[in-house]
């Protein structure tokens, strides 16, 4: 099963998911917020007097952030959460087996006290755990808790229940502080899936076990924050003082969530907010970043592992046929699109593994490079189109995504005009409610996605998009395994061995095959890569995008 963001949050797994206060708002923000919004003070003799008084001055400021988004919170049960947003949230509401040391990508224990004894068939996780941890509600963690937490994960049926559930065979207290896992059949990026958000142990008073139920609008948990107020419009986190681990270098956090990315800009500009994340058009970013040095904010820019992508459908005529799909390749112009769409605020895309990884391998630059006219009409040729049978290529995308929009129709302008009389482009969008099962079943030749990753390696960029299991050459995919229908005896074979391979250097060797046939086989098409912006007041500080896209909210100071 695969996220991806067609419009609605990360399957969307997307930013197309993103989801009001204006200049007005900011009044209303101190009373909704309390974030230090002081009135003036009168003087002994009757005189109102500014709030720059010595009485109020010697008053210590809080040390609350007050944050605004535009994102949107469904769900805080772990056991269902799966947009990017509350991942964020649970991520510093409650603690998981694994994490990364911040600022790296390496793993360390977090609730667990070591590293994973594994046994030698890659089969068995044994995996001892922390002591003295409490519950939000005072409940204390154990293994038993966490097996049971672990079990509801999976027997709950939440849209990512998939994650522990494909992966294990059973889950089990194998002493006090013990956690014994059973996989189905060994995976080396096991532990680090054991860093989702969601494998994050609840209290079973709380918490049932029964399928299809959830609790939404609550979260206990043993992080360093407890959650106090959950609405629609407002989220606030308290520190948590029996937190086992350090404690935030803040009071806790008042964030504010908008309807309208105008909103957040105008309300963060005027000082409105300590922090303003996720969403903000391409333009406001540009504005704040011009502007940052005239008024002492500052602009925190992070490359992501969010990855966008034209899928080919490998079945449907006339892209079942290689050479159509390696011009369409050819036609592709990224450095056009980061400039007209999206300002210089992506990077070009030339695999589907992101960047950030050292095993990415820029395949698509390699072998089509950006706007190539030339080899696209050769490719073309091959297939049998030219100006007395032109191409004709659907662009498909969610009809609520305005980026999308702007990619479909410039990729139309750049294409029509570098392919004239060889290539007509026709531009189809469909609500995303409909869109999503009617990819599953093949309907469209050509869809414009994106990719929200479970888990910081690189299987999780290539497995959901290239593994079928069910299929002939020929024929292509069986089921929806992929959404490009795509069918390769050889790829099968390698996803599954560099599963299973616990040499690194071998492993990366797999992944450098996986990308050479995808390139050569085309059955998508990597585009650009987001980058994620925060924006902070001067004397707020410690503020950051982690290398797996998460934002440690503890440790931001004020």
């Amino acid at each position: 099963m695969k996220k991806l963001d067609i419009s609605f949050p990360r399957w969307s797994r997307s930013v197309l998911g993103t989801r009001v206060l204006g200049l007005a708002g900011t009044v209303s923000l101190c009373a909704v917020l309390t974030v230090g919004c002081t009135a003036p003070t009168v003087s002994t003799n009757g005189d109102a007097e500014s709030s720059t008084t010595t009485e109020e001055a010697s008053v210590p400021k809080s040390r609350r952030v007050t944050m605004g988004t535009t994102q949107k919170v469904r769900t805080l049960d772990p056991a269902d959460s799966y947009e990017v947003f509350p991942g964020i949230l649970l991520y510093n509401l409650g603690d998981r087996l694994y994490t990364y040391k911040p600022d790296t990508t390496e793993l360390v224990p977090q609730l667990a006290t070591e590293m994973p004894t594994i046994s030698d068939d890659g089969l068995t996780y044994t995996i001892p755990l922390r002591e003295g941890v409490t519950f939000h509600d005072g409940s204390d963690f154990n293994a038993e808790v966490m097996a049971y937490s672990l079990q509801r994960f999976m027997e709950n049926g939440g849209r990512p229940s998939f994650l522990m559930s494909d992966q294990i065979e059973s889950v089990e207290a194998t002493g006090e502080y013990e956690l014994t896992i059973t996989l189905q059949s060994p995976f080396s990026a096991f532990t680090a899936l054991l860093t989702f958000w969601g494998i994050t142990p609840v209290p079973p008073g709380a918490y049932p076990i029964a399928e299809g139920e959830f609790i939404p609008d609550t979260f206990i948990g043993t992080g360093p924050y407890k959650l106090v107020e959950l609405t629609p419009d407002i989220i606030r986190f308290d520190v948590f003082e029996d937190y086992w681990g350090e404690a935030p270098a803040n009071e806790g956090y008042d964030i504010q969530l908008f309807s309208s990315a105008a909103n957040l800009y105008n309300t963060f500009k005027t000082g409105g907010l300590d922090i303003a994340y996720q969403t903000l058009d391409p333009e406001q970013i540009r504005d704040l970043e011009a502007t940052a040095d005239a008024n002492s904010w500052r602009v925190i820019e992070a490359g992501t592992t969010v990855t966008n992508y034209m899928m080919l459908n490998t079945k449907q005529a006339p892209l079942n046929d290689v050479n159509v799909r390696r011009a369409i390749a050819a036609m592709i112009d990224r450095t056009l699109l980061n400039e007209r769409v999206f300002q210089g605020q992506a990077e070009p895309l030339y695999s589907l593994i992101p960047t950030s990884f050292d095993i990415y391998q820029p395949v698509f630059k390699d072998l089509y490079g950006d706007g190539e006219a030339e080899k696209a009409k050769s490719f073309l040729a091959e297939a049998g189109f030219d100006e007395n049978n032109p191409l004709v290529l659907e662009i498909w995308y969610p009809s609520a995504s305005t980026e999308r929009n702007l990619v479909a129709t410039t990729l139309e302008a750049s294409i029509e005009n570098m392919m004239a009389g060889i290539v007509e482009v026709e531009i189809k969008d469909v609500e995303s409610a409909t869109a999503w099962p009617n990819i599953g079943k093949g309907v469209y030749p050509t869809f414009l996605l994106n990719w929200y990753p479970d888990f910081f390696d690189a299987d999780t960029f290539i497995q959901p998009f290239m593994e079928c299991l069910d299929g002939t050459v020929d024929g292509g995919c069986n089921t929806s395994a992929n959404d490009a229908f795509y069918f390769n005896p050889t790829v099968n074979d390698l996803i599954t061995q560099q599963r299973q391979e616990t040499d690194v250097e071998v492993r990366k060797a797999h992944f450098g095959e996986l990308q050479a046939i995808l390139g050569d086989e085309v059955p998508y098409i990597p585009l650009w890569q987001n980058k994620d912006y925060i924006f902070a007041q001067d004397g707020v500080d410690s503020v950051s995008i982690e290398p797996n896209q998460q934002f440690l909210l503890w440790q931001v100071s004020k």
